[in-house]
């Protein structure tokens, strides 16, 4: 069964995202990003720039060559059932991604934002009724210590 883990209280969704994605392919993970288009677009300009150091391989699904696709330990994707693997998915926001009990882990990230968190809820729900054990990993708090 997919373990579920919601990272609350993020105050930077896409900056977070990319640290995440470094820490999850770091330690051997391949992994899908999935959101609204505009939201991968800029995870897809900072996955380039947000370190000086690390360099993290990734694609945009929609349109990549297969090969490049299937090589890429980071796919970014607005729909995440066709991914080429199903390891690492995190979810940076919208409904339930289809498909994503098919992974390993889910990862959803929610920021501060009040109707995020109205839309987080939802999604709580959707795994909670579906037996999915959750954890809770609220950012705020540990970035406070």
């Amino acid at each position: 069964m997919t373990e579920v883990t919601f990272h609350f209280n993020v105050p930077d969704s896409v900056g977070y995202a990319c640290r995440l994605v470094r820490r999850a392919v770091g330690a051997g993970s391949r992994v899908v990003v999935t959101g609204d288009p505009d939201t991968l677009r800029t995870l897809d300009a900072d996955l380039w720039t947000f370190s000086q150091v690390d360099f993290i391989p990734h694609c945009q699904a929609e349109g990549a060559d297969p090969r490049v696709l299937a090589a890429s330990p980071v796919v970014l994707t607005a729909a995440p059932r066709g991914a080429p693997h199903q390891e690492v998915l995190v979810n940076l926001g919208g409904p339930v991604p289809e498909g994503f009990e098919r992974f390993q882990r889910l990862n959803e990230l929610v920021s501060q934002d009040e109707a995020d968190r109205l839309r987080a809820r939802d999604r709580w729900k959707h795994y909670a009724t579906r037996g999915y054990a959750i954890k809770r990993h609220d950012v705020a708090s540990k970035e406070a210590r």
